[in-house]
């Protein structure tokens, strides 16, 4: 974004006055029906889908036997079948195998050839982890103050319900629209390694991709509509050490055998630099394109210093609050959109702490999660990781990393076409009343690289609720329902935006 007049709150003006909404459409109604449905059918919904917990099939094995997937499925196909929209038809599509996919088509409403607008998001969940606020849970849906706590209301279940109500809006006002296809996944939050058979599957189904709407992303405030422009990689594994067969006392022992957490704790200084969380193998990063770091430019000057106070940090050293790893604003969104990152997110080997008796433990073993920038190559990433940390293990000792399979690359955005800026803009101003915003996000759509490849003339339209404090994947994750009912609307008008014409090549 190129920096202008300046606008409220900080915000740069970086186009000129966008275009008003597409003929026929009538923005206050469109509105008004949207807030609607969420109130009366959307929110409700999300509450029953809330307590269901439909974990990924990455952190639940008996995924199939257990039902849970099944059950968010049928309530979402339920409700979608419902939807007063001219020959629509829904369905569940199963690969033997694999976790299920919901698929839904709505004809296009209009003439002109201008290609398929296709709708992503997923239904299966993370798991609980810990630290709900009295009151709140991962299975218990509770609203307030505007925000809807419980896991996978913001990441994503929303998506199918918002996707539907914004093509109902436009049919409910006769607004001309493209269209508009639904491909729902349930194995995202697992790396998707369920959905590219799907794809393939589906290709003559999806036609020609004009527009992709993926409501699986963030917003880095929730005062303006905000596009994504990056997102990373990701290759997680379990890396173990192990140096015995069973413990022994480690009076009789230490200084002798080697512990398995230093030896794992030395393996890990191949990768990252302790002292500053560097990712050191040059393998595993890349250079930033100019028009990214110009972007990240322009974020940091609208939202300042909450790139890093959004986050709930902890009191530190004198009674301070613990410090970013960057406090600069601009290289802090950097950090987290355009560089590697480590983190340990579980240990085995390790017993409760009532239960830590003085005994040397026989292995460590500890659950890595590296993100990658954009333009690395995840898969050989994977190689590298394993031959990095398998290699000349200290004392010999047995070293083992197991890549999870859903490898996943990461993506960055084609260039956006003059009617997508447009459109995005006045759907900003005409719903938030400020301009659209353009952010990288640190997480990992698999998907959307592998669009890009199938379809590489689509345009992108990558968003979602996931601002600041909605803490998706950990406690307390809430959908912010204000910001969900203006997203819907904007999403209503972009699609009606798209120019006849408008196709990919496969």
């Amino acid at each position: 974004m190129i920096p202008g007049k300046e606008l409220k709150k900080g915000y740069a003006m970086d186009t000129p006055q966008a275009p008003a909404a597409p003929a026929g459409l009538d923005p206050a109604a469109l509105r008004a029906f949207i807030d609607d449905t969420w109130d009366r059918e959307i929110v409700p919904a999300l509450c029953d889908y809330i307590a269901v917990p439909a974990k990924s099939p990455a952190f639940d094995a008996d995924w199939a036997a257990h039902g849970h997937i099944d059950r968010v499925v049928k309530d979402a196909v339920r409700w979608a079948r419902k939807r007063p929209i001219r020959g629509l038809s829904v369905e569940v599509i199963r690969l033997p195998g694999r976790t299920p996919v919901l698929w839904f088509d709505a004809p296009a409403t209009r003439r002109d050839d201008g290609g398929t607008v296709l709708m992503y998001g997923h239904l299966d969940k993370q798991p609980e982890f810990s630290g709900w606020r009295a009151g709140l849970g991962p299975w218990t849906p509770v609203l307030r103050d505007g925000k809807l706590y419980g896991r996978g209301g913001a990441d994503d279940g929303y998506a199918v319900y918002a996707s539907l109500t914004a093509i109902e809006a436009l049919d409910r006002q006769g607004v001309p629209r493209p269209r508009c296809v639904g491909l729902i996944e349930t194995c995202e939050e697992s790396g998707s390694y369920d959905l590219l058979p799907y794809v393939d599957a589906l290709r003559d189904r999806l036609d020609r991709v004009a527009l992709v709407v993926c409501l699986d992303s963030g917003a880095g405030n929730y005062e303006q509509l905000w596009m994504t422009t990056s997102l990373r990689g990701l290759v997680t594994g379990t890396l173990e050490v192990q140096v015995l067969d069973e413990g022994v006392h480690s009076g009789d022992s230490s200084g002798v055998v080697p512990s398995s957490f230093r030896i794992l704790r030395h393996l890990l200084d191949r990768l990252e630099d302790s002292g500053t969380g560097r990712v050191l193998p040059s393998s595993f990063h890349c250079d930033i394109p100019a028009e990214r770091a110009g972007q990240a430019r322009a974020a940091a000057r609208i939202l300042g210093d909450e790139v890093w106070k959004r986050f709930p940090w902890s009191c530190g050293a004198e009674g301070g609050v613990v410090l970013p790893m960057a406090t600069d604003p601009c290289e802090a969104l950097l950090n987290r959109t355009w560089r590697p990152a480590l983190s340990v997110t579980g240990a085995d080997g390790l017993p409760p702490l009532a239960s830590a008796g003085n005994v040397l433990r026989p292995r460590t073993a500890f659950k890595l999660s590296l993100r990658l920038p954009p333009l690395v190559d995840a898969g050989a990433a994977a190689d590298e990781l394993k031959r990095l940390l398998e290699q000349d293990a200290p004392y010999r000792a047995r070293v083992l990393f197991q890549p999870d399979p859903g490898v996943a690359g990461g993506w960055n955005a084609p260039e956006s076409a003059p009617w997508l800026i447009d459109a995005l803009d006045a759907a900003s101003r005409q719903y938030f009343d400020a301009p659209c915003g353009y952010i990288g996000q640190g997480g990992t759509i698999p998907l959307m690289n592998l669009l890009r490849q199938g379809f590489p003339a689509a345009q992108f339209m990558v968003c979602g609720v996931l601002g600041p404090k909605s803490n998706a994947h950990g406690p307390n994750e809430f959908l912010h329902v204000p910001y969900a009912r203006r997203l819907t609307a904007a999403v209503a008008q972009a699609m009606a935006a798209l120019p006849a014409g408008t196709q990919s090549d496969e």
